[in-house]
């Protein structure tokens, strides 16, 4: 097998396997359990907490767990429904946004404009999990260039005096577009200060799905400049089921779940220790081999450029080492993937819960491409699964497989 599709998952490595085990077996305590065994599990669950918050600069504390990268996309989102209720309750003041003060209701109302359809903006090539959470607050998408990095001149021109929340992938999950997210959280800094200059204390936070990115890019919340930010385990080799929100201490979220008050409060329910326990496993996996990775990555990478035959690539800068998204024009990618699943070889068309369905990549519609390169594009996403050799094989057999497809076009 010569598997290509790492965007969509992961195996779990062997040293990740490893440190979980104890955890299913003879660790495997209830945390809030009161007996010193379970006080054990719970210290180690902090500190695998600890491990993970460490790799992005922050602490335990500033993290959520959650049972994936889709749950912490929709908890980030409940910064909305902490504004509706601080707009809409008695005698409540606004928060105080980067150590502005605290102002009533009533002055707040006077300076303050309700929430409304300008309160979320999201970019349009987003992960479904963003953009069915921002269309539910009636979001405003922002359009990217051709080249698949946001729009800056349509970003700035739909920030209102409204706006309270900006979701921007650091990197796109279809074709791997890297966005300049220092550059957009030194924007939204400015209209703070802008807005509180004027009298405006409605809060404007910058939230970033980072799922694809933490295995090839060094990621530090406070250089990045954003108030939350979405990890996910089973991109970087870790468990699936297994994702983590980083919140800036500015923001305060609403709760998803109810009942034992665990991550804060915000998600209720039995901690997944194997699962936290892993993840910082795979974390400190993915920082070590950080460089090395990257290295590797790109070589594949002109391996693959240097022997297909006949393509039109897609991302051609500003995108992870390890995304390769290919068009091949006039011939139907779907066939191709059965084709070249035949052989052995597995490859994608775009995200897999949009594929699955049989949609069209919004992604590569938002970059401009036509429908009929849209129905020819491949997404092969490199990982720890290859070798050197599985490269130069693949880019044999995926000529061979478009060769042939053509011919049987051609021949009606």
């Amino acid at each position: 097998m010569i598997y290509l599709d790492h965007a969509a998952a992961t195996p779990v490595s062997q040293k990740v396997l490893q440190a979980m085990k104890p955890y299913f077996t003879d660790d495997f305590f209830n945390p809030s359990a009161a007996y010193l065994p379970a006080k054990k599990v719970a210290a180690d669950y902090e500190t695998a907490k600890g491990t993970i918050a460490h790799a992005i600069g922050a602490k335990a504390n500033d993290l959520v767990i959650t049972g994936g990268a889709t749950e912490a996309n929709n908890l980030a989102f409940t910064a909305l429904e902490t504004e509706l209720k601080l707009h809409s309750g008695p005698h409540r003041s606004l928060p105080s946004p980067r150590g502005s003060r605290a102002i009533s209701r009533a002055a707040a109302l006077r300076n303050t404009p309700s929430w409304s359809v300008n309160s979320v903006l999201y970019l349009e090539t987003e992960h479904d999990s963003i953009r069915a959470v921002a269309q539910k607050y009636s979001g405003i998408a922002i359009k990217v260039l051709p080249n698949g990095l946001v729009d800056l001149k349509d970003l700035k021109s739909k920030i209102t005096d409204e706006t309270i929340l900006i979701s921007m992938s650091l990197v796109n999950n279809e074709i791997g577009t890297i966005q300049p997210l220092a550059e957009v959280s030194a924007l939204v800094k400015n209209i703070r200060i802008d807005r509180l200059k004027r009298g405006i204390e409605t809060p404007i936070y910058l939230h970033s799905d980072a799922s694809q990115a933490l295995n090839l890019l060094d990621i530090n919340v406070a250089r990045l400049g954003v108030d939350m930010m979405t990890l996910n385990a089973a991109k970087i080799y870790g468990p699936k089921g297994v994702g983590a929100l980083y919140v800036s201490h500015d923001v305060k979220l609403q709760p998803i779940s109810v009942g034992g008050g665990q991550e804060q409060g915000l998600r209720s329910g039995t901690e997944n220790v194997p699962g936290v326990i892993g993840f910082a496993e795979a974390v400190c996996e993915a920082k070590e081999h950080l460089n090395g990775n990257r290295k590797k990555y790109a070589n594949f990478k002109k391996i693959l450029l240097s022997e297909l035959e006949n393509y039109e690539l897609i991302n051609k800068k500003h995108s992870l080492d390890n995304f390769v998204v290919l068009c091949y024009n006039g011939i139907d990618a779907e066939r191709l993937i059965y084709l070249l699943e035949e052989q052995n070889i597995y490859v994608a068309t775009g995200a897999a819960c949009a594929a699955s369905k049989g949609k069209k990549s919004h992604v590569l519609k938002a970059i401009g491409l036509s429908d009929s390169q849209i129905a020819g594009s491949l997404r092969l996403t490199l990982g720890e699964t290859n070798s050197e050799e599985q490269i130069h094989e693949a880019a044999r057999i995926i000529n061979s497989v478009v060769s042939s497809e053509k011919e049987r076009l051609r021949n009606g």
